[in-house]
């Protein structure tokens, strides 16, 4: 692991302790997504700065708006990395509401499909147009996996230049391929929508399996529900495997060790999700296709944001039914 992947990890543990006294009353799992989104844009973070973009949605939005709920939080972080808060949520509210408009059903994952499309799109109704195009393909081939949580990586599609048919088939030969790899056919749903995103590369699928298989060898498992969509990114990085898990591996031990990331505080699979985040983004940064460093930089958030928005969702149900 080299100094800068190490600042980096020193940046979002000091970045999480900042914000944790900050904002008390919010859950961990926020708190963190907040920290690690300030630390992949390489800045402390700015807790003053998030708090008025949370002012800022609640003076737009109605009490019972999805905009104030799980994933506000980090709406307001997003906001306040932005140049013009303001005017960047009034693009997201408008494209949320076209969204609705195409039948696209509110939820957190609305909320944050609207935000990448806001900031990512010119013309909103032709990428929500392809967005909504490769949902119902999904939808139309994996009913029972396709659902609210696939909005953001529609939106990804969408805002992609990919002809629609060639990528929907594409995302469904590389599923038949992969499904049999890994238990949670929802997460390889996502997972080949990532390597979708990032090439045509015969040899993708073999790359994942051979990361996969170096990385539990030294038991880093990132095949698992949620995560499994970083594995994607990282192989399609160009950088040796046997370093990906190396640096991975000595990404986690030093998280482990930042006050707040014990095996109490933090579970080890959402470590390796951090970890893999900041790594990614550090070799993404690197790479001399301005095309692909962005899809990557966006698609590791992307993914951060889906799977913590996931997390998030299921503890609030879990609090609502006890």
């Amino acid at each position: 692991m080299n100094l800068k992947t190490q600042e980096a990890l020193s940046l979002f543990a000091a970045n999480t302790q900042a914000i944790k006294r900050g904002y008390i009353w919010r859950d961990n799992i926020s708190r963190r997504l907040s920290a690690l989104l300030y630390a992949q844009k390489n800045a402390p973070i700015n807790v003053g700065a998030i708090h008025q973009c949370y002012k800022l949605i609640k003076q737009n939005t109605g009490i019972f708006s999805m905009f104030r709920r799980n994933m506000a939080m980090c709406v307001a972080t997003l906001l306040s990395l932005s140049e013009n808060p303001q005017e960047v949520f009034s693009k997201t509210l408008e494209v949320y509401a076209l969204l609705k408009e195409a039948k696209f059903r509110e939820s957190d994952f609305l909320v944050m499909a609207a935000y990448q499309i806001a900031v990512g799109a010119e013309d909103y109704s032709n990428t929500i147009s392809r967005a909504k195009a490769f949902y119902d393909d999904m939808k139309a081939h994996h009913r029972f996996y396709t659902g609210r949580d696939d909005y953001i990586f529609a939106a990804m599609l969408g805002l992609s230049d990919l002809d629609i048919a060639a990528g929907a088939a594409r995302i469904e030969e590389l599923y038949l391929r992969l499904k049999g790899e890994f238990a949670d056919k929802n997460s390889v749903q996502t997972l080949v929508q990532i390597l979708v995103l990032g090439g045509n590369s015969e040899d993708t699928a073999i790359r994942v399996l051979e990361l996969r298989d170096a990385l539990k060898a030294q038991k880093l498992r990132l095949d698992r529900t949620y995560i499994l969509p970083i594995l994607g990114i990282l192989a399609l990085l160009p950088v040796d495997i046997s370093t990906l898990v190396q640096d991975l591996k000595e990404a986690k031990a030093f998280l482990r060790k930042q006050k707040g990331f014990g095996r109490l505080s933090v579970a080890s699979d959402e470590l390796l999700l951090f970890g893999a985040a900041i790594i990614a983004e550090e070799y993404a940064s690197h790479i001399n296709n301005d095309i692909l460093t962005a899809m990557l930089s966006t698609s590791i958030a992307s993914i951060i944001i889906a799977q913590e928005a996931a997390a998030v969702s299921a503890s609030s149900s879990a609090a609502s039914s006890s």
